[in-house]
């Protein structure tokens, strides 16, 4: 039964992922393109959770912390270019 409910689960992580990407491509507006690509990465994150307890092995917690990390500081420096423009800001020396 828990076998099945896993494989279940990485049909529905799957079909979220694609419903992401499409609206990553296909969103009408930038700050709907930002909440796509985040929940993406979420998606992303409980998919390799999934995976990692099918084959039963703590390998995976990295690359579940990485993407996690990962996702983040994009997500950060997408809405801090949305809200100003650039996302390092220069100072001048005058």
């Amino acid at each position: 039964m828990i076998k099945v409910m896993l494989y279940l689960s990485t049909g529905f992580v799957t079909l979220s992922i694609l419903v992401s990407i499409y609206r990553l491509i296909k969103g009408p507006s930038t700050p709907e393109r930002t909440q796509a690509l985040d929940a993406l990465g979420i998606n992303m994150i409980a998919g390799m959770g999934v995976f990692s307890v099918i084959l039963r092995s703590t390998a995976f917690f990295e690359v579940i912390l990485l993407l996690g990390i990962l996702s983040f500081i994009g997500t950060i420096a997408l809405a801090k270019y949305m809200e100003r423009g650039v996302v390092i800001e220069r100072r001048s020396s005058d």
